[in-house]
């Protein structure tokens, strides 16, 4: 399950699904191969002599604690994601093997010290990886690089309109995660039969993730785990520690091996270089080829073709010397063409997921009319013959802890009522009554989400969260701060139908390790009370750490935070404010981008290779440095499954896994070594032409 900025969570787009290239994206980069293979053996009678337990004994201490480290390791990680490029890939597979690894080595002492109790168990496992996923996942939906903190001063001195804000406080940002992250998870509770037993929908991630966790509680499986264990702890030392040693060249702004002008000057002066990252060059062994190659191109057609081209209309189309961050100047159409990207791709697979949702559920409708032979309770029952021993299994359990409809529906307009009173008091520009509309669509929209999710393993939720940002903030207003309330409103809807999603994938891989649906229910509640609090904090850090945070030159420029905010301000005054002919090269790369889908679609399977429109729109803004690093990953991947193919299946994985959280994890001693002043030595920096002749004159002299 991944995230992305613009969320949705793939690439959002970041997506998982690259947004921050759009959920949808985010969810493409971050999952990489999604599709499981038919099992050609029964699974479960592999584990028929082990007795499943309760789904209380399912939620044991120690799952907990490893669940609870481990999301403060992965909140680091997406929140470093989120603040630099928003593109986020899916850590399912990470949270699977070292929640695997912490426990066994646990259960491992204590059997040797003779104090063991209880064996770990598949179902134990699946508790830890749906708790670490949903508390990170808190991380991406809770909008820290996009909506939540695009209400900020310092985002709105970079808008166009810099009257309405509200600059983020650890209380408010936890109160209001609190009262909109849970309702997504009452909306689609009584649904849960008819998704993964009556309508089969395969959840593609949840049931990669459940084979997985199957498969280490194998005897060859262990092996094989224990092997990427050791391989994804070598790597993670290798990635703290040169994120260590970096550290140390940083002294100042611009200095390092980050700003190393790899490619040459000229190509670095439009961020053309390897920037030595070794998060992205993880992120790039995750993603798929076309999401890398999708994000280079983009970056060619906009620092490379595009904005050298606008600049030399500098005094013609806009003011000379308004700078770089001047959303007047060439920093508008760096932001609004982003922005028209992102909305084309969004609205055409929106509409795209609708229509296959509704075209399915009219599909199963009429497959149940037509078969008229047993109500669909016996049909789906463990003892009809036709079922397989596995799917016979799998169904008695599910069906056996039932979680009553009475109490989700009691729950979602519980916690329905307490949002409707406290959100007005955080955001008075959001009033209760655009929130009860919310509210009473809400359900539908998460059960969409859920379904299309189920059927292409794309959540949709930023596309939602755009869609309320454009309804809520034109019926605000302008003058009744119509930008705060669409971007409040953002978060509510994005919160709901991410979680709803989120909880059905962790349904169809309990179902699949046969781990309680009250086990799952629960421990998805403990994640999310944990990442409201750890993903504040986390982002707390952050904020007080580096001062910086936001500005397009910072380390960390989250970028999808003032795209989030144009796009509110873009509903509430409409185009007006816009460069000259911004907004119809908008209009050109919005058709575009639903051509290119539409193309992508026509070609079938051939359509793999046709360049993903939310990708190429992530460095329209922040440049294309970090798409050079994802495709230094891509080569690696590709090398490696040309020398031993079996081998790079096995390992790459948890060689980009081990990147990732080495780098994410150095995020945190050097967000503490900031706080306390302490400073690196040594700025290790790259002169410019200009620079550099000083230089020589003066040594000439």
């Amino acid at each position: 399950m991944a995230q992305n900025g613009s969320g949705d969570r793939v690439v959002e787009s970041g997506f998982e699904s690259l947004e921050h290239v759009d959920e949808h994206d985010r969810r493409l980069s971050l999952k990489g191969s999604t599709k499981g293979k038919e099992e050609e053996i029964s699974v479960e009678r592999v584990f028929q002599h082990l007795l499943v337990p309760s789904w209380r004994n399912q939620l044991t201490v120690r799952a907990l604690v490893v669940s609870f480290a481990l999301s403060i390791l992965f909140s680091f990680i997406v929140m470093k994601l989120n603040l630099t490029t928003g593109i986020i890939p899916s850590l399912n597979v990470s949270a699977g093997l070292l929640g695997f690894f912490f426990v066994k080595t646990w259960t491992k002492f204590l059997e040797k010290s003779g104090m063991l109790r209880q064996p770990f168990t598949r179902q134990e496992n699946t508790v830890i990886q749906t708790c670490v996923v949903a508390s990170s996942g808190i991380a991406f939906s809770g909008g820290f690089g996009s909506y939540l903190f695009g209400m900020s001063e310092e985002i709105a001195n970079q808008s166009t309109d810099t009257s309405d804000f509200k600059d983020p406080s650890l209380g408010w940002i936890i109160a209001f995660l609190f009262v909109v992250s849970f309702l997504g998870l009452f909306s689609v509770v009584p649904l849960r039969k008819i998704m993964i037993v009556d309508f089969k929908l395969t959840y593609p991630s949840g049931t990669v993730t459940a084979h997985l966790i199957n498969s280490f509680h194998t005897p060859q499986g262990a092996k094989l785990a224990k092997k990427q264990v050791k391989m994804l702890g070598k790597f993670f030392s290798m990635s703290f520690l040169w994120g260590f040693f970096q550290w140390f060249y940083t002294a100042t702004d611009q200095c390092g091996f980050q700003a190393f002008p790899s490619l040459g000057l000229k190509a670095y002066e439009n961020r053309f270089y390897f920037d030595f990252s070794a998060i992205y060059v993880g992120v790039g062994m995750i993603c798929p080829y076309i999401i890398n190659i999708s994000v280079l191109l983009g970056g060619i057609l906009s620092w490379g073709i595009m904005w050298p081209l606008i600049k030399t209309q500098e005094g013609h189309w806009y003011a000379k010397g308004l700078g770089e961050g001047n959303l007047h100047g060439i920093q508008g159409y760096r932001v609004f063409i982003a922005i028209s990207l992102i909305l084309g791709d969004g609205l055409y697979n929106f509409i795209k997921v609708i229509t296959h949702t509704l075209w399915g559920l009219y599909h199963q409708f009429q497959e149940r009319q037509r078969e008229n032979v047993l109500p669909v309770a016996e049909q789906d029952s463990p003892s009809n013959p036709q079922l397989s021993y596995d799917d016979q299994r799998r169904i008695q359990l599910f069906l056996k802890d039932q979680i009553p409809t009475w109490f989700a529906v009691a729950g979602y307009v519980a916690i329905a009522a307490i949002s409707t009173a406290t959100l007005p008091h955080l955001f008075p520009q959001l009033k209760w009554y655009y929130i009860i509309v919310i509210y009473l669509v809400a359900p539908t929209l998460a059960f969409c989400n859920a379904y299309g999710c189920g059927l292409t393993d794309w959540s949709l939720a930023s596309t939602y969260g755009k869609l309320a940002i454009f309804t809520i903030g034109a019926w605000a207003g302008a003058s009744k701060g119509g930008v705060l309330a669409g971007l409040a409103a953002c978060g509510v809807m994005m919160n709901i139908v991410s979680t709803a999603s989120d909880l059905m994938q962790d349904f169809k891989t309990g179902y699949l390790t046969l781990a309680s649906p009250r086990s799952m229910f629960v421990s998805q509640i403990i994640g999310t009370t944990m990442g409201c609090v750890v993903s504040p904090c986390v982002f707390w850090i952050f904020y007080k750490a580096f001062p910086d945070l936001g500005k397009s030159t910072s380390e960390y420029p989250a970028p999808y935070a003032i795209i989030y905010r144009n796009m509110a301000i873009l509903g509430v005054q409409g185009f007006g404010s816009l460069p000259k002919n911004c907004l119809l090269l908008c209009y050109i790369f919005f058709a575009a981008a639903v051509a290119i889908n539409l193309f992508k679609d026509f070609l079938g399977k051939k359509g793999k290779f046709v360049p993903l429109p939310m990708a190429m729109a992530i460095p329209f803004y922040i440049g294309p440095y970090f798409a050079i690093d994802m495709c230094v990953g891509s080569l690696i991947l590709y090398v490696w499954e040309r020398i031993n193919k079996a081998k790079a299946d096995a390992f790459a994985p948890a060689v980009a896994s081990g990147l990732i959280c080495g780098d994410g994890t150095w995020t945190l001693p050097a967000s503490i070594l900031a706080l306390a002043g302490v400073k690196p030595p040594i700025c290790m920096r790259f002169f410019s032409r200009a620079a550099n002749s000083k230089v020589d004159t003066f040594l000439g002299s």
